[in-house]
C-alpha cells in the first residue's frame, strides 16, 4: 500500500473509533446513546482539527466525550503517521525499509535516517507549549471555576489552541475573554506557533541558544523559514488592520468596546482564520466585507509541517511570485535569492486549483440541499471546513443532513489534502521520459 493511501485510510480509521467512542452513552451529558451523525461530524471535526460543531461541547458531552474529543484533537493535530510512528516508539519496536519510506515521505524529509529522533522533537515540542499554555490559562479559568474545572478548561483550551482546532467548553467559545490580554496572549501564540511548523520552531530555538549562549558562528535561515515567518507576520499585520478599520464602527462587534479591547480583538480575528476557529465576537454578526476578509484568511492557512490547514503560506508565496516574475518580464520564479523548481511551481497551482474546486463544488452542493441559506454564510462555512479552520456564522447546527455530510467530506479532504487524496485514489504519480513538442497558446 502507498504511503497516501496508508495516510487517507489512516486517518478514515481515526475517525471511525472516534464516531464509535462519541456514540457511547458514557459519552453525552444525559447518558443516552448519541446521534450517530453528531457523532460522526464531530468525530470528524476533531481529527481533522477543524473545530466545526453541530452541538455545544461543554453541555452535550460529559466528561469522557470531551477527553476522547481532546485526544482526536492531538492525534489529528501530529498527523496519523507521526502518531503511530510515536506509538511504535512507545512500545520499543524497531522501524523497518516500508516505515522510514513512509515517515520520510509523510514529513517530507530528504532522507530517512534520524526519522525516531524528528518524531521525538516533534512530541517534545508539542507538549512543551502544551504545558506551557495550560499554566498561563491556570490564573485566568480557575479563580472563577475551581481547581478541577479550572485545570480541565485550561488543558482543554491550550490543547486545542496549539492543534489550531476551535473547539471550546464555553457556550459563546471566547467571547468572555475579549478583553483578556492572559488568555488573548497565551490562545494566539498557541495558534501561532502550532501553524507555522516544526522545522520553523527548530531553526528558532537555534538561534536563541546561539544568542544565549553568544556563539559567533551565523545562523543560516532555511527559505521554509524565511517565507513561513515573514508571510504569517504580513498577513497577520495586515489582517489586524484591517479588521480594526472595517469593523470599529459595528457596534454589534467591535463598536461596544475602547480602544483597547478593539485592538485585542482585531489582533485575536486576524490570529484566529489562521486556522484555529475560536472566536471573541460573534461572527455571524459581522459586516460582509469583515467575513470576506475572513474567508481569504481561512483559505491561506498555516504554514507546511504545522497543526493548521488551507492553502499554506507557501503556496501563496511561489504563486504571488510567479505573479511577480511575469510582470518583470523574467522566466525564472525567485524567492530571497532563490530559485523555485519548477517542480513546486506545478504544485502550487495543482494545490490551488484542487482547493478552488473541491470550495465551488462543496458550496453548489451545500447551496442545492439547503437553497434557503445566504450564499455568503454557505461559502463562508464551506472554507472554514476546507482550511480545517472551525469559525461559523452559526449555521452549522441547523443545516440539513446532506449539507453536514458535504461538509464532513469537506473536512477530510482539507486535513489529508487535495493532491495526497488524488494520489491515493489515483496511485502515486510516475515520472515519464516522453517530451514533446513546445506550442505557444494565448493566456490571460
Amino acid at each position: 500500500m502507498t504511503v497516501s493511501r496508508t495516510v487517507c485510510l489512516g486517518f478514515l480509521t481515526v475517525i471511525a473509533i472516534g464516531t464509535i467512542l462519541l456514540m457511547m452513552p458514557f459519552s453525552t451529558s444525559d447518558g443516552t446513546w448519541n446521534d450517530p451523525i453528531v457523532a460522526l461530524f464531530t468525530s470528524t471535526s476533531a481529527v481533522c482539527v477543524t473545530g466545526l460543531s453541530v452541538v455545544d461541547p461543554g453541555t452535550y458531552f460529559s466528561f469522557w466525550g470531551q477527553l476522547f474529543m481532546t485526544l482526536l484533537v492531538q492525534i489529528g493535530g501530529l498527523g496519523y503517521m507521526t502518531s503511530t510512528t510515536f506509538l511504535i516508539l512507545l512500545i520499543g519496536r524497531k522501524f523497518d525499509l516500508r516505515q522510514k519510506v513512509a515517515i520520510q515521505q509523510a514529513l517530507d524529509r530528504p532522507g530517512m535516517s534520524g526519522s525516531a529522533q524528528v518524531i521525538r522533537s516533534i512530541i517534545a515540542t508539542t507538549l512543551i507549549f502544551e504545558i506551557t499554555g495550560i499554566f498561563l490559562l491556570l490564573p485566568a479559568f480557575v479563580p472563577k471555576y475551581g481547581w478541577n474545572q479550572g485545570l480541565w478548561l485550561s488543558v482543554f483550551h491550550s490543547v486545542n489552541a496549539w492543534n489550531n482546532a476551535g473547539f471550546s467548553l464555553f457556550k459563546d467559545n471566547l467571547i468572555g475573554y475579549q478583553s483578556s490580554l492572559l488568555v488573548v496572549f497565551t490562545i494566539t501564540m498557541l495558534i501561532i506557533f502550532g501553524g507555522i511548523g516544526y522545522q520553523v520552531i527548530l531553526e528558532m530555538y537555534f538561534w536563541l541558544r546561539d544568542r544565549i549562549l553568544k556563539k559567533n558562528h551565523k545562523q543560516i535561515f532555511s527559505l521554509d523559514f524565511k517565507v513561513a515567518t515573514s508571510t504569517t507576520i504580513i498577513l497577520l499585520v495586515i489582517g489586524t488592520i484591517a479588521f480594526f478599520c472595517i469593523e470599529i464602527r459595528n457596534p454589534e462587534t467591535f463598536g461596544y468596546l475602547n480602544l483597547r479591547g478593539q485592538i485585542l480583538v482585531a489582533w485575536f480575528q486576524s490570529v484566529t482564520p489562521r486556522t484555529a476557529g475560536f472566536n471573541t465576537i460573534d461572527i455571524g454578526k459581522m459586516t460582509t466585507a469583515g467575513l470576506f476578509i475572513t474567508i481569504a484568511l481561512m483559505f491561506i492557512g498555516a504554514s507546511p509541517g504545522g497543526t493548521g490547514g488551507g492553502m499554506k503560506t507557501t503556496t501563496l508565496r511561489v504563486l504571488t511570485s510567479c505573479t511577480k516574475a511575469i510582470l518583470q518580464g523574467k522566466e525564472e520564479v525567485l524567492l530571497y535569492d532563490r530559485k523555485i523548481a519548477i517542480s513546486l511551481i506545478l504544485k502550487a497551482v495543482g494545490v490551488l486549483v484542487g482547493s478552488v474546486a473541491t470550495v465551488i463544488l462543496a458550496t453548489i452542493l451545500i447551496s442545492l440541499t439547503d437553497p434557503t441559506l445566504d450564499f455568503i454564510q454557505i461559502l463562508f462555512e464551506v472554507v472554514s471546513a476546507f482550511a480545517t479552520v472551525g469559525l461559523s456564522t452559526g449555521i452549522t447546527a441547523s443545516i440539513s443532513t446532506a449539507a453536514k455530510l458535504i461538509l464532513i467530506l469537506t473536512m477530510y479532504i482539507g486535513r489529508v489534502g487535495v493532491l495526497l487524496l488524488m494520489s491515493a485514489v489515483l496511485g502515486d504519480p510516475r515520472p515519464t521520459r516522453i517530451h514533446y513538442p513546445e506550442e505557444n497558446l494565448l493566456v490571460g
